[in-house]
């Protein structure tokens, strides 16, 4: 803007002879975490307010609107090592808010106007933190429902893309292979949630009884027999994908080699419910040696947890924004698999996520969550990527990376990578012996191991508890940890090894010997149950085990039960 048209805008904010929701006068404002928590604020409230933009000004005295001149030049501020204060002030805004600083030459001094734009596609977070103003004074957002309902509102999240009826679709329209996954899936869910174990098998008889539209309508991807499109996302034949265009119902899997050059791709379509398991069977998921020194975890494991590569890829379907016409990428590299979606993510952040255990109050396509949840295919709401970091913690294999960021034509993606490799051993190590840490400071120990920047309040923290060394930015993981590996023998041999290898261990003998009685398993297994189990808990964890299996429909047992025998299931033989 030109300097005349600057300070003609700074007359009209000044005649209004008042801040409110949109307009905040400061004189010479340094604090760059204040200022960001007012970029938040102010953005949030222009959206609300219906305003095309939000305006701060330093340089004029908030209790006479007098101009007084300021000496805060936005250009050359610098924080955290010399960060240019702007750059900053993007990288800790979520989504990355929108905003120009204008500095206008006036007769008193120098104005600088801050230019806000109203939030877009979410409420614009300030370090995770939403903000809001209340007439002149900025607050949490998250401290005032009724506004943030409204807010969510104005952005277009309480409509449901995903629920909405498609005109001319018809069950014919929908895969009868899909139909009749969806009822096994179905059936799975309501015997999962029924505790009364006698109304199991009635619930299966029923579920098998009923007629498609019913199966629809209590599975929630119908509305009284009339089709969804989330319906046609999960059951729809791939002819049929026409009817959610320009919605891009596609996903890709790419596999790349460690020059980044594409060796492999394939790309499926509807009925995502089907498309999913055939995604999985084309990611080649190795078997790697689980610790880096060979030692320390005496067997090997898949390169990738299975239930963690599906929740990934079925988060994508969650919550990709179909109307941004971007289809879902599965990129496979040597050394990670990377997941990514178009959408903004709706939380706070990931970290948020981790911390608060529960789950956000909008979520864009709640009618296919809803759905997804019938058919098993994720958790329930908000437990998700909780499980996900959770079960790379107890891999000891470094956490998943969240990317939040546009694509090239600035449309929100979110992009999630799962490393297949240990970066660094003493990670692993502190990992095995510090069980009593949480998963905030799973995540701090994680980013110094990438060797990634983490605040001065989470150095003092891990310097506390004796997990790091070296000076900013340069932290590494505690060499402390050199004095635990003599006592790592007895580590293992305490805690015991994980349940999938001692799983393995039952399907490779019932492979090979077809049949196995309860106390042939015990002899197996006893042995290499954890020296601090005595011997109830270790039948109690055989006889767990053998369950999991069982439900999985790995294994199932035959005969009267004092005299069973464990065969393998019916799709292994």
């Amino acid at each position: 803007m030109e300097n005349q048209s600057l300070l003609e805008l700074l007359e009209r904010l000044r005649n209004r002879r008042q801040e409110g929701a949109t307009v905040e006068f400061k004189t010479n404002l340094r604090d760059a975490v204040e200022i960001g928590q007012y970029i938040s604020a102010l953005a949030n409230s222009a959206a609300l307010e219906g305003a095309n933009r939000a305006w701060m000004i330093w340089g004029v005295a908030d209790a006479t609107y007098e101009v007084t001149g300021t000496n805060f030049d936005p250009f050359a501020t610098k924080v955290e090592g010399n960060q240019s204060l702007i750059m900053w002030l993007q990288r800790m805004t979520t989504p990355k808010a929108d905003f120009t600083f204008h500095q206008a030459l006036h007769s008193v001094g120098t104005v600088v106007m801050l230019e806000i734009h109203p939030a877009r596609t979410a409420p614009v977070a300030f370090q995770n933190i939403r903000y809001i103003r209340i007439d002149s004074h900025k607050t949490k957002l998250g401290e005032h429902a009724d506004k943030e309902a409204r807010l969510w509102e104005v952005l277009g999240q309480k409509a449901d893309w995903s629920g909405e009826l498609v005109a001319g679709a018809g069950l014919d329209d929908l895969a009868p292979e899909a139909i009749e996954m969806a009822r096994k899936r179905f059936a799975e869910y309501l015997v999962k949630s029924e505790r009364d174990v006698e109304r199991h098998e009635q619930i299966r008889h029923e579920a098998a009884g009923w007629d498609v539209p019913t199966l629809l309508n209590k599975a929630k991807l119908t509305k009284q027999g009339r089709v969804t499109r989330s319906a046609l996302l999960l059951l729809g034949k791939d002819e049929s994908a026409h009817f959610l265009a320009p919605a891009d119902t596609k996903i890709s899997w790419v596999l790349r080699d460690a020059n980044n050059a594409t060796v492999s791709s394939q790309h499926f379509s509807l009925p995502l419910l089907l498309s999913t398991d055939r995604v999985f069977s084309y990611i080649r998921n190795v078997t790697i040696e689980h610790m880096p020194d060979g030692t320390l975890f005496p067997t090997a494991v898949q390169q990738y947890d299975p239930w963690v590569i599906r929740e990934a890829l079925h988060n994508c379907i969650a919550h990709q924004d179909y109307q941004l016409g971007g289809k879902i990428n599965v990129v496979e590299h040597p050394d990670r698999l990377v997941f990514s979606n178009l959408g903004q993510f709706i939380p706070p952040s990931v970290e948020w996520m981790l911390v608060h255990q529960s789950p956000p109050e909008h979520y864009r396509n709640q009618w296919l969550i809803d759905g997804m949840i019938r058919l098993r295919m994720i958790d329930q709401v908000g437990s998700g990527i909780r499980r996900m970091f959770q079960t790379q913690r107890d891999r000891f294999f470094p956490l998943p990376d969240y990317r939040i960021d546009e694509n090239e034509l600035g449309k929100p993606r979110v992009e999630v990578t799962l490393p297949g490799q240990i970066l660094d051993p003493k990670y692993t190590q502190v990992l095995m012996k510090r069980d009593d840490l949480d998963l905030r400071q799973v995540l701090l120990l994680d980013s110094v191991q990438k060797r990634r920047s983490i605040s001065p309040e989470a150095v003092k923290e891990l310097k506390g508890l004796k997990l790091i060394e070296g000076r900013s930015p340069n932290f590494f993981v505690s060499a402390k940890v050199a004095e635990w590996t003599s006592q790592k023998g007895h580590y293992i041999r305490t805690r015991g090894l994980d349940d999938n290898y001692y799983q393995q261990l039952v399907l490779e003998y019932l492979g090979k010997y077809k049949q196995a009685t309860r106390n042939d398993l015990d002899d197996l297994l006893r042995p290499k149950l954890p020296d601090v189990l005595d011997e109830a808990q270790k039948r109690n964890k055989i006889k767990n085990l053998l369950q999991a299996l069982r439900r999985q429909g790995q294994i199932h047992p035959e005969g009267p039960r004092s005299a069973a025998v464990w065969k393998l299931g019916a799709e292994l033989v």
